[in-house]
């Protein structure tokens, strides 16, 4: 199975906007690949067109961790 790829300037955005609907979308998706074997990958986009992987996660409870860390800055 591919890679699920997560832009973190979307999450970052989302953050901003307190849109807990299209985070938690996100990350539905990603706890899907995850459960199918495979793997999510957080990464940034830099100007000049290099990506950069911030995080990588191969199970849930990793996924649950950072998870916890992205919904500490929503407002609910």
């Amino acid at each position: 199975m591919e890679d699920y790829i997560i832009n973190v300037k979307n999450i970052e955005e989302m953050q901003m906007i307190n849109d807990v609907k299209g985070l938690d979308s996100i990350f539905q998706r990603a706890k899907v690949i995850l459960v199918g074997g495979g793997t999510v990958a957080v990464v940034r986009h830099q100007r000049d067109g290099q990506v950069d992987r911030i995080e990588e996660f191969t199970n849930l409870d990793d996924l649950a961790t950072y998870l916890k860390r992205v919904y500490k800055y929503i407002n609910r």
